[in-house]
């Protein structure tokens, strides 16, 4: 290769200045160029910049052949081509040590790479053949010179090493016969990663100093190629890392970007929303443009977008715990948070949704209350036993009395004994009646959700045998506001009209008793009405007008107290309750609640 030297008017650093475009795009983490790209560009501005230096022959260099001149450098940009056209590290370690050898003609050429403990580790061994080397007494270097340069962070260079003073006590240079060297570091940010060695033993091809400047060149391609490709394999390993997590993680984990398209759907995410007859799976939808509403039940998508777009524009998390999920199989309680996914890109609005499976948990929590309240009815019923059982003996006590003072003449006894009877009998009748009023309880009163209510109510029902085959519709209107009631008074008249439509339904029915529950807003009175419509055999006229009345009743050893009740709480609620019925058709019965504290409009 015919050998040049630069004008002394023309600084060495002149060389670089079409490098320094492809430098700084590495450097930035642009991607590698491909064809037609910035190297081209790059490539152009060196033929212009090579055309414009004069070059002048010089003894123990090359001869001085600008076609040659530019060869070289033609050469060296498209090795950093090669070795920015790929991530792969092992791939750019062999294209490296290649296109060195081919480009210096040397016969061997090693690259080697600092390991954890700062040690030089052989990554890449190849001879002028491009033959990778792998033997051990293939790799038989000059060490020295290698742990030099490492060291040190200089290149080195001898033409001759055999007549070199700096390596002629260097048993290695010896053994090995080596004639000419080139040993360079592989420097990032003037951090040393490791060094890039060739040599050559035929005396008659020595390397010269022009070549330690073109291997510089290379190498500093070389090493910020390197760099990358590390990055990359750490960014691709924890990537890797992170799916992992995200796949296995016992809750599901959701990203939407800010139109709600799906960009992460982890498999516990799909054990949760998909149904029994989808065919998609997580992986198949996440990143190809679906939307997240589109795999929801239609009756839960509104609710879904209205939250999804208040934590995108307002940036506030929001969390519904308990969320109630009506699928086609069955109902799951979960527990739902969604936030704004944190993003160096500060443009980005991606939404993340945690959700969690706590149907066991519920119903256990369930099982645990109802259990307490079994305790407390039988400590309450032991109370009111006993309180009854002081009653009946002194009744007993007076009625033993009787036939005693009429035996004995004593009739003027009789009238206190008979008193007395009666008057623990109208006690006994005044607690009774005091146990069954439920309008004598004390209301307390809280902001409450009716939708949370409602869906509570109707899955603590749902293991009841009683209520395993009624088929509940629900159905909510959005952005309905919170109600100041008292939720156990409220679920207990609930219950007492879910009992009334499956009662109604007849005890023969054959189809499926379905029962529909709706809130909507009444903003005529001012109020939220809940709309509990069966489809039993309705009521006549003269029926419907009485059914609120107490002690009025059409079952059989029925007391005609639970409508009656349920009036009372909803008119301590500040609400009403009415029904409509048509024989052979239904019956509607509608409990009206106040928004407000305001019951003025209720009164006409």
């Amino acid at each position: 290769m015919p050998a040049r030297k630069m004008s002394d008017q023309i600084n060495v650093q002149t060389d670089r200045i079409a490098l320094n475009k492809f430098d700084s795009a590495a450097h930035d983490g642009m991607p590698p160029p491909g064809p037609g790209g910035d190297a081209d560009d790059v490539l152009a501005q060196m033929h212009q910049a090579l055309a414009k230096i004069p070059i002048e022959a010089s003894t123990g260099s090359r001869s001085s052949k600008s076609d040659s001149d530019n060869a070289d450098y033609v050469t060296l940009l498209e090795v950093s081509k090669a070795i920015n056209s790929t991530m792969v590290l092992d791939d750019i370690l062999k294209i490296v040590m290649h296109r060195a050898i081919g480009l210096l003609r040397a016969e061997r050429g090693f690259l080697m790479l600092l390991d954890d403990n700062g040690v030089l580790s052989p990554r890449s061994a190849h001879n002028i053949h491009k033959e990778s080397l792998t033997n051990a007494e293939d790799f038989r270097i000059s060490r020295s010179v290698a742990r030099r340069v490492a060291e040190t962070g200089e290149a080195v260079y001898t033409s001759n090493a055999q007549n070199d003073e700096r390596f002629a006590n260097n048993e290695s240079i010896v053994e090995l016969n080596l004639r000419s060297i080139l040993c360079v570091p592989l420097k990032t940010k003037n951090r040393l990663i490791g060094v890039c060695y060739l040599d050559n033993q035929v005396a008659t091809r020595p390397f010269v100093r022009d070549d330690l400047y073109l291997f510089n060149l290379l190498a500093e391609q070389a090493a910020i190629a390197i760099e990358k490709a590390k990055l990359y394999d750490d960014l691709r390993a924890l990537k890797v890392y992170n799916e992992s997590i995200v796949r296995q993680t016992p809750a599901g984990i959701i990203v939407l970007d800010r139109d709600f398209r799906i960009l992460t759907f982890n498999s516990m995410a799909e054990t949760i929303f998909r149904e029994p007859d989808s065919e998609w799976t997580g992986r198949e939808i996440a990143g190809r443009n679906k939307s997240f509403l589109e795999i929801l039940p239609p009756a839960d998508r509104h609710w879904w977008a209205e939250t999804l777009r208040r934590v995108r524009d307002t940036h506030q998390a929001r969390l519904k715990d308990p969320y109630f999920h009506n699928t086609s199989s069955k109902e799951k309680v979960l527990s739902v948070k969604i936030s704004i996914l944190d993003s160096a890109e500060e443009e980005k609005q991606d939404l993340i949704i945690l959700v969690e499976d706590i149907t066991e948990k519920s119903i256990l929590q369930k099982y645990v209350i109802h259990s307490e309240k079994l305790v407390a009815k039988a400590e309450s019923a032991g109370a009111i036993g006993h309180e009854l059982n002081n009653y009946l003996a002194l009744i007993s006590h007076h009625a033993e009395l009787l036939p005693v003072y009429i035996e004995r003449g004593q009739l003027d006894r009789l009238t206190g004994a008979c008193k007395g009877i009666l008057d623990h009998i109208d006690k006994m009748k005044r607690f009774t009646d005091g146990l069954m009023d439920f309008s004598r309880m004390e209301t307390e009163l809280v902001e409450y959700d009716l939708r949370l209510l409602i869906e509570e109510q109707l899955f603590s029902l749902r293991p009841h045998r009683k209520f395993a085959r009624v088929k509940f519709e629900t159905s909510f209107e959005p952005d309905l506001p919170l109600i100041k009631l008292d939720v156990g008074q409220i679920q207990q008249i609930l219950l007492n009209l879910f009992n009334n439509a499956i009662e109604a339904s007849g005890p023969d029915a054959e189809k499926r008793p379905e029962i529909s529950v709706a809130v909507r807003r009444n903003r005529q009175r001012g109020a939220v009405d809940i709309i509990i419509t069966d489809g039993g055999m309705g009521m006549p006229p003269e029926v419907a007008k009485k059914i609120f009345e107490p002690h009025f009743t059409t079952k059989t050893g029925g007391h005609g107290l639970g409508l009656y009740n349920c009036k009372k709480i909803i008119e301590n609620h500040g609400g009403r309750i009415f029904v409509e019925s048509t024989p052979g058709i239904g019956t509607s019965f509608i409990i009206s609640l106040p928004v407000t504290d305001k019951y003025s409009s209720f009164d006409s």
